[in-house]
């Protein structure tokens, strides 16, 4: 036992530290990934510039003045310069012509550059141009160069905007992994050079190499751990993942001694403890098998049903030992298990019922039963993220019951309520399942129409108006009826609303079929396919 136990322990400590070393090395590859994505976006953007892009034109174009032509070059220094003051990833930025001429940098002199021998090729495909990374003499410090193409508005090639990067960034997210006391985490290139660290070895890199080779197949070195020597010439325990984005991979390791300090002192203890165990078990079996294991065998039993859901069972008590007392324990408890599920099952059914009241009282309005308005506003957003998808329109009635002042002040408050409740009704019976409903606030409601252009809308309010006008709202106003106002905005598959614009435009119309007499329907400016339409 003791020996299974700890070549048990020993597997899964070493599952353990090769989930945390492949969690490391994916979790810098998409760091890096990201980083390297955003830098080539970055450099996209700034060669896009028309500061770039006209001012080259103007330098390449070869009848310009030389005053001119010293102006736009001086233009497109500053704008490098602004660019590089901005960003502590690049050194230096450049422009470059068509047969690679600098024709002006964001330093005061031209530093080395290296580029791909088809660099040429990539910029006229519209390929984004990423260097090797070399040991920069100058700068003293790790490098690498990205170049992206520059183009006229007539999309003539005029030459690239390369820029030279720092490594700042790159050290920095390899020295966030945590990895123990002996952990390191490297950058290698495609034959395994060393060309960034977790460990500050400036000095050193470009001249370590560890035992990987990302340009075969590594598929296989990628799902399992590597043991070998690092440069420090210890044994280590790593594994590779390579970046998605350039023939680089990114190497987490960690000190063997380290790993395995645990199950050492894991198998000298579970020696001692089986050893005592065994001479401990060997003296007390026979008294168990006597009065132990029996009694257990039959508990274990009624468990194991209980376990799966019979809450029937019941065990007979023999004797007065402590077996015999668990045994009536037992017996109790499976008792109150029997009652605690009856009465559990009763406590569910009525939060079920109680939830479900909540959340009606949490979306309805009170006095109409229509939606209340925050709940309508989280449905529009949803039809428009819904409509966006599916290039589908919609439309959205804003409702105000014209003079509802004057009624309350006439008929009294309880009669208005009554009023808004009998409006509320109307819209239940007027409007099909999928359309909602809500009051706005105060007398104004407002209606959502999925699926449904200014023709079909404009009917539907018209259809709710005349309704309204020709029912009498209460007994005892004499027979009087109440109007109203409909504001009517469609929105179609094409657009970028918002909901405050949504309902902004629904408001406007609304205002205009009040200003022009009430008891209509108007139909907002921007969505008119027939001109204004209301009725009377």
């Amino acid at each position: 036992m003791g020996w299974l136990f700890y070549g048990y322990a020993n597997r899964s400590l070493t599952e353990k530290v090769a989930q945390d070393l492949r969690r490391v090395t994916t979790q810098n590859v998409q760091q890096l990934d990201l980083w390297l994505k955003e830098r080539v976006y970055e450099v996209r953007v700034f060669s896009s510039s028309y500061e770039v892009s006209e001012n080259l034109e103007t330098i390449t174009r070869g009848n310009a003045a030389q005053t001119i032509e010293v102006v736009a070059v001086g233009r497109v220094k500053e704008y490098l310069k602004s660019v590089r003051e901005k960003f502590i990833d690049y050194e230096e930025l450049l422009v470059l012509n068509t047969i690679g001429q600098v024709i002006a940098t964001s330093a005061d002199q031209v530093g080395a550059l290296s580029l791909p021998p088809d660099w040429q090729k990539r910029a006229r495909t519209d390929t984004p141009i990423v260097g090797e990374a070399y040991k920069d003499r100058a700068l003293h410090k790790m490098a690498m160069v990205i170049a992206v193409p520059i183009k006229a508005q007539d999309s003539r090639f005029l030459g690239v905007l390369a820029v030279k990067l720092n490594f700042r960034t790159i050290e920095e997210i390899l020295k966030r992994s945590p990895l123990g006391q002996t952990g390191q985490v490297y950058l290698i290139s495609q034959d395994g050079t060393v060309i960034a660290t977790s460990r500050s070895r400036s000095s050193e890199l470009m001249k370590l190499k560890l035992p990987f080779d990302i340009s075969q197949s590594v598929t296989q070195m990628e799902t399992t751990l590597e043991e070998y020597r690092d440069p420090d010439d210890k044994e280590v325990i790593g594994t590779l993942r390579r970046m998605s984005q350039l023939d680089w991979g990114v190497v987490a390791q960690i000190g063997k001694e380290e790993v395995y300090a645990q199950t050492v002192q894991i198998r000298i203890m579970t020696m001692t403890i089986s050893l005592g165990l065994l001479l401990t078990i060997s003296l007390t079996a026979y008294f168990l098998g006597l009065t132990i294991v029996r009694p257990l065998d039959r508990l274990t039993k009624g468990a194991a049903k209980v376990a799966a859901g019979d809450l029937e069972v019941k065990l007979s008590v023999v004797g007065h030992s402590e077996v015999g007392y668990l045994t009536e324990v037992f017996n109790d408890m499976v008792a109150r298990l029997r009652e605690g599920r009856g009465a559990l099952a009763s406590v569910n059914k009525t939060l079920s019922e109680k939830n479900e009241e909540l959340r009606n009282l949490s979306i309805t309005d009170s006095l109409t039963g229509l939606y209340n308005r925050r709940h309508f506003m989280e449905v529009l957003a949803n039809e428009v993220a819904r409509a966006g998808r599916h290039k589908q329109g919609f439309s959205v009635m804003m409702i105000d019951t014209d003079h509802f002042k004057k009624y309350n002040d006439t008929f009294g408050h309880q009669a208005g309520d009554d009023l808004l409740k009998k409006i509320g009704s109307i819209f239940k019976e007027s409007l099909r399942n999928i359309d909602y409903a809500a009051r706005y606030g105060g007398d104004e409601f407002i209606v959502l129409l999925p699926g449904t252009g200014s023709g079909g809308a404009f009917e539907v309010g018209d259809r709710i108006r005349q309704r309204v006008a020709a029912e009498t709202l209460s007994g005892e106003t004499g027979g009087a009826s109440v109007t109203l106002s409909i504001g009517l905005v469609t929105f179609r598959s094409a657009f970028s609303e918002t909901l405050e614009t949504i309902i902004a435009s629904a408001d406007s119309a609304l205002y205009h079929a009040k200003r022009n007499g009430r008891n209509q329907v108007v139909l907002a400016r921007s969505n008119l396919d027939q001109g204004m339409k209301s009725a009377n």
